[in-house]
């Protein structure tokens, strides 16, 4: 039987990674042992289940079928242990978590080792990526999003975890040889230090004196990747930045950075956790989005679940 099963396992990573090779890495086996089992599946069954090209993998009909089946019994599975788990206090297993790189070690990863360090028997495979992967695909089990996070799927669920406020600061010496802004307006006559990411500049949404947000789109001979960066040439009197405030809260308590335009309501920027759809949550997935609701900068008020 256990055979059975985790021949299904690969059959299923198989065909959601799309080839033997991405397979293989996924479940940290070689490429032919990947090959062997499912051979070994199709053996079984009397079948075959994929169509084989040195170019592609696709699924014949029986393997489309079967796919089909062997997902819903995994469901039921993990329903099956979900159940379980709920009916105990202790967190056990493996959660796969995706976060920005920045603000993912800085501010999400001490919430959820001390949560390790509160239950010995949960596991944490922690990914510290700026691109947006894919939840289902990459088979994470809880992403953590900062700003908008697209329309709902049914595939995914989601929820709000904080509130984060945003500054746009520049350094002392900055502003005592540029002067500051008076307003939106008189952005255009600064230096401004950009954050960009996959060749795309990333607009400032800054609030007007009636709190609307205007988006803001600069030129600059300064742009990085990293928002530590910026936070640096900001403290090193290079221009004007436009920042989450827990990154650059020291530097402006010391007074290394000054707000600007700080008459102007604050604007925020959301961060959720999204999660696959299943029937019932795991404990361990419960517990971890519960302690990023209460420990992330900006944190709100436990809503409701949202779908996403």
């Amino acid at each position: 039987m256990q055979d059975r099963l985790d021949g299904v396992t690969v059959f299923v990573e198989t065909v959601q990674a799309g080839s033997f090779a991405r397979a293989a890495e996924r479940l940290e086996l070689t490429r032919s042992a990947v090959a062997k089992s499912i051979g070994r599946v199709e053996a079984r069954l009397g079948t075959r289940l994929f169509h084989r090209t040195t170019r592609a993998l696709s699924l014949t009909e029986d393997g489309q079928l079967y796919y089909e089946r062997c997902l819903r019994a995994l469901e039921e599975l993990g329903a099956a242990e979900a159940s379980l788990e709920s009916g105990r206090q202790d967190v056990r297993g493996k959660l796969r978590v995706s976060m920005p790189v920045l603000f993912g070690r800085l501010c999400v990863a001490p919430i959820l080792l001390q949560l390790a360090r509160d239950h010995p028997a949960l596991e944490l495979d922690l990914h510290f990526s700026d691109r947006p992967v894919d939840i289902l695909a990459e088979r994470i089990d809880l992403a953590i999003r900062n700003g908008a996070i697209g329309p709902s799927t049914g595939q995914l669920r989601a929820r709000r975890l904080s509130s984060q406020k945003k500054v746009l600061c520049a350094s002392p010496d900055y502003l005592a040889r540029r002067g500051a802004p008076d307003g939106i307006a008189a952005l255009d006559a600064h230096d401004a230090l950009l954050y960009w990411r996959a060749d795309y500049v990333q607009p400032w949404l800054v609030p007007d004196e009636n709190g609307r947000l205007k988006e803001v789109t600069l030129t600059s001979r300064l742009r990085f990747d990293d928002l530590a960066v910026v936070a640096d040439a900001a403290r090193a009197g290079m221009g004007l930045a436009w920042l989450p405030r827990w990154l650059v809260s020291e530097p402006l308590h010391r007074g290394e950075l000054v707000p600007v335009l700080d008459a102007h309501p604050p604007a925020s920027i959301e961060c959720h956790a999204l999660w696959p759809a299943a029937p019932h949550m795991p404990l361990r997935l419960r517990l971890a989005i519960d302690a990023l609701v209460v420990g992330l900068p900006g944190a709100v008020e436990p809503p409701q679940n949202e779908g996403g």
